[in-house]
């Protein structure tokens, strides 16, 4: 009678090692270092494909010959391109991103002061559009397929259609012009400079009237703040509710669902306890791309707002064909992308650990 041994070659099955937090963070920093660098190239060889002449813009339309070539050679247009790309990659690691051509200030100074007031706007709106649209997107999915759902479903479509220039508009005839609720444009108001003078620390207004107590700037700033807002929000808030009630419809379809509905779960509790969590990755991950689209979509609604932000400093740029602050707006908001969508990255690992896999 013989006795089976193991085969010495023994099949092991062994379990892959989530890795660490810092293995993770490092990969993530590589992959947004590759970006950005790509996103300086094709910034530089974009803006050198411009129409129109920097030196032109630089010296005046009524420039000599002369003038217009000590302009080419200061602006260095001369040089072979390689060596423009050196110059220019050498200045963005000391922080120099040129020399405004309409401004005539260093672009990292105009947008220190056009950066933060969009912030503030895109900002306010994104946590509007988060506030508003998750709820929304459980709620239709909680009444997938009823009137409630088609309602939820209807509302996000038109939030997402409605042109933002006619939203601006309308918004602003009906609620500051017909009723006169809010104010019709600016960031607050301008007699509060005298009455009032607000301490600068972040160019972001509401914060520091916040921080320095400044409460008459603060109260005028959330209220000329209350319309561009709402205007900016509205696409988000309709993404988001889309997108929120396709993942908790998606997840109800998962095994743990039908595990916990014959537990006897209520169908609210699972919704809310068990598959918002896991539902709400994909929502994070396109909230990035939301906010860097949001960032550069604000351009008419900070025009029709007067709102001094990087959408108003931007449109000023392409008209005078500013070509150091075109790109150095472009610079910026893809940094910007890049940092908000690391910053999701990490969220995503922190409410679900599977991801550190991905």
């Amino acid at each position: 009678m013989t006795t089976a041994t193991a085969h010495p070659v023994a099949v092991r099955r062994t379990r892959r090692r989530s890795p660490g937090l810092g293995r993770v963070l490092l990969r993530r920093l590589a992959h947004a270092a590759v970006v950005v660098a790509g996103v300086v190239c094709l910034t530089f060889v974009i803006a050198r494909q411009l129409p129109g002449d920097e030196a032109v813009t630089a010296a005046g339309a009524r420039a000599t010959p002369e003038q217009l070539a000590a302009a080419r050679e200061r602006l260095g247009l001369d040089d072979p391109l390689p060596l423009q790309l050196w110059h220019y990659v050498s200045g963005l690691a000391r922080g120099d991103l040129g020399t405004s051509l309409h401004t005539r200030q260093p672009v990292v100074s105009d947008l220190g002061r056009a950066l933060p007031a969009s912030l503030e706007l895109v900002g306010s709106a994104m946590v509007l559009a988060v506030l508003i649209g998750l709820p929304l997107g459980v709620i239709a999915a909680r009444f997938a397929r009823r009137r409630t759902d088609l309602a939820v479903r209807t509302g996000s479509m038109l939030l997402v259609s409605v042109p933002v220039f006619w939203l601006a508009l309308a918004v602003q005839l009906l609620l500051s012009t017909k009723l006169g609720w809010f104010p019709v444009a600016g960031e607050y108001d301008r007699v509060l400079d005298s009455t009032s003078p607000l301490t600068v620390y972040t160019n972001i207004t509401a914060f520091d009237a916040l921080i320095t107590g400044n409460w008459p700037i603060l109260l005028s700033t959330l209220h000329h703040l209350v319309l561009p807002a709402l205007v900016v929000a509205a696409y988000p808030t309709g993404v988001v509710a889309q997108m929120t009630r396709a993942a908790l419809i998606e997840e109800s379809q998962q095994d743990h669902v039908r595990m916990e509905r014959a537990l006897g779960f209520r169908p609210l509790e699972i919704l809310l306890r068990f598959s918002l969590r896991p539902a709400i990755s994909p929502v994070l991950t396109l909230l990035a791309l939301i906010f860097a689209y949001t960032l550069v979509n604000s351009v008419l609604v900070e025009a029709i707002f007067n709102w001094p932000g990087i959408g108003t400093y931007t449109a000023d740029a392409i008209r005078s064909v500013d070509t150091p602050a075109i790109a150095g707006v472009t610079l910026v908001i893809a940094l910007v992308y890049v940092t908000a969508n690391l910053a999701v990255d990490l969220t995503q690992i922190a409410i679900d650990p599977r991801t550190r896999k991905s």
